[in-house]
């Protein structure tokens, strides 16, 4: 196997890894309300700009915008469940959609009157250099958002099955009327996974926002798992066959997926 081929697989791990982080908190909101949450990827966006700023006002890198973004998209995930969720939640599947529907064009145009909507960019050596490893080259930006991306992932999945808190969750997701008669309170512990998810793309949008243009229960390691197939996949679709055509293969698997084994990578029947 090529150096070159070797190298387009770590990368893709490592993007997968970030991958798996954002995706951990969609499956997270799914298992706890069964809701798609389709402005998830504006938090992401969100989560960019918000290290950006930091950048720009004070100078910081990742290792202050990264708790920073965490922190404030945490903050937004609490005001959207009591704002908006926490009611269309007693309405059809169509209002769920709609209103997460609506809420990502509202951030995304938001965002877009008050930073305009050109490209914008952080410095490719914010982070640092390049790493030279038995001939592979890595980025510094890379390696440090794949690494942070899976121990966060890690450290999720272990809060949510091995806590008192993922316990409580957990039993709100199987029965909220049984787990109020326990004394656990099914709105709380639905603000916290919004906040877990929300705080968890936020994250995850500072630690790429060095190398992206800023433009059942849930299976937090079915999450891992596709984050880290879909990296690698991608980059080896764009170095084999082109980098036009990689989002095709990534579609068509997602939708194979789908048609084959709706019930998730690691999901029950």
């Amino acid at each position: 196997m090529s150096f070159v081929l070797v190298q387009v697989i770590v990368g893709g791990l490592l993007l997968g890894a970030v991958y798996a982080l954002f995706s951990s908190g969609l499956t997270l909101v799914w298992g706890m309300m069964n809701i798609v949450n389709f402005a998830h990827g504006d938090f992401v966006m969100l989560g960019m700009y918000v290290a950006y700023v930091v950048f720009t006002l004070l100078g910081a890198g990742p290792l202050a915008g990264a708790p920073l973004a965490t922190l404030a998209l945490a903050t937004v995930g609490i005001i959207v469940y009591f704002g908006l969720i926490r009611d269309i939640m007693k309405g059809p599947m169509l209002a769920q959609i709609l209103g997460t529907f609506g809420l990502a064009l509202l951030l995304r145009y938001s965002v877009f009157w008050w930073f305009g909507a050109n490209f914008l960019s952080l410095p490719q050596n914010i982070v640092g250099g390049t790493f030279a490893f038995m001939g592979l080259r890595i980025e510094a930006s890379r390696l440090l958002a794949g690494a942070v991306a899976l121990l966060v992932t890690l450290g999720l999945h272990l809060l949510l099955t091995r806590t008192s808190l993922g316990s409580k969750m957990l039993a709100v997701a199987e029965d909220s009327t049984a787990a109020q008669l326990m004394g656990i309170r099914p709105d709380t512990m639905q603000a916290v996974a919004w906040a877990i998810a929300a705080g968890a793309t936020g994250l995850a949008g500072a630690l790429i926002a060095t190398f992206f243009y800023i433009g059942g229960f849930g299976s937090v390691p079915g999450a891992l798992v596709a984050g880290l197939l879909i990296g690698v996949i991608e980059s080896l679709s764009g170095y084999l066959i082109g980098a036009v055509y990689k989002d095709i293969v990534v579609y068509a698997l997602f939708l194979s997926f789908l048609w084959f084994r709706p019930q998730g990578l690691m999901g029950k029947t």
